[in-house]
């Protein structure tokens, strides 16, 4: 997969391609939909290449900095997954106030039709663009009608069912914020995962038996889900096909030790030898277990950490779809 961050770099061999734009972050499965009908419709053209156009930052922390989301997925996250999802070239578009001034007409046709040399253009219903967001689907099709390039609009939810929130980031950030990491994955299409480096805690897990891999998230912009207890999975990503090892997750501030740092920590169940300090590494939540709670003492709180491990134990019988194999 091509990647281009200046549309300076865009081959000049490009000859015609299907574009599909958006911020694509989490890359979920209403982004996957719209991925695959872009490729049908490259198909049905010949053949030619699907290019994505996302945004970097986020468009709303430059435009309105207070409401811009937190994001679920790192830009280099996002470009793995689109070259997971087959993806023949991603043009990253840096978004600064200069851009975000850029009249629609001007973003259709120089960049979509004309440095990218659109024949098919693939957004969501609901896809607008240029300044102010005044640029929406029927101006699109306005600008692309005269050059004979198809333009394809698609519901957020072309699955049919009532649940057509669960294709967007909007509703993955919701499900995140209450602690339903299932409903979460359910809409990515994968368990929902933060990455970081391991550094060095209290060791107070290693004290009561449950060692664990601690990820600062405090002052991360990345959406972490609720405080609480989930099952999920830890993979190291400093070796190549790691595996994914199941493991209880703890996500808030230690209360029952007057903590006050928000951290991600991972036990991975039934291993004690494990080193991974200064280590980069995933943690994927599956599923939630219960929400934080502050113990009165230190044996309610082990005897809660036994029962927290069993049932996750229970949950995690298979790795995450496409995951290499447990170790």
């Amino acid at each position: 997969m091509q990647v281009w961050h200046d549309v300076a770099e865009i081959a000049p061999a490009v000859d015609s391609t299907v574009v599909t734009i958006g911020n694509f972050d989490g890359v979920h499965l209403g982004h996957r939909h719209v991925i695959q009908r872009s490729h049908e419709l490259a198909a049905d053209l010949g053949g030619i290449p699907v290019v994505v156009v996302t945004f970097e930052p986020h468009p709303l922390s430059v435009i309105v900095p207070a409401k811009a989301p937190q994001s679920l997925t790192s830009l280099d996250r996002r470009l793995e997954l689109l070259d997971g999802a087959g993806v023949d070239a991603v043009l990253v578009v840096p978004f600064t106030a200069d851009f975000a001034r850029m009249p629609a007409e001007d973003f259709v046709t120089d960049l979509v039709l004309g440095r990218l040399r659109a024949a098919g253009v693939v957004v969501g219903e609901n896809f607008h663009f240029g300044h102010r967001a005044l640029g929406n689907v029927e101006l699109l099709r306005t600008l692309c009608a005269d050059r004979d390039v198809t333009v394809v609009s698609l519901p957020v939810d072309s699955s049919g069912g009532a649940d057509s929130q669960a294709w967007s980031s909007s509703y993955v950030r919701s499900r995140l914020a209450v602690g339903d990491a299932a409903a979460a994955a359910r809409a990515l299409g994968r368990p929902y995962a933060v990455r970081g480096e391991v550094v060095r805690g209290d060791q107070r897990g290693r004290e009561l038996g449950y060692p664990t891999a601690n990820v600062p998230v405090a002052t991360s912009r990345t959406a972490v889900p609720a405080d609480g207890v989930y099952a999920g999975w830890l993979r190291r990503l400093d070796e190549t096909d790691a595996p994914y090892l199941p493991a209880a997750i703890s996500v808030g501030t230690n209360p029952t030790f007057d903590g006050t740092d928000r951290r991600v920590e991972a036990y991975v169940l039934d291993r004690t030898d494990l080193e991974l300090y200064d280590v980069l590494v995933e943690i994927a939540f599956a599923d939630s277990l219960r929400g934080q709670v502050k113990f009165d003492s230190v044996d309610a709180l082990v005897e809660q950490m036994k029962d927290d491990v069993d049932r996750a134990r229970d949950l995690l019988t298979h790795p995450p779809s496409g995951a290499p194999a447990g170790g």
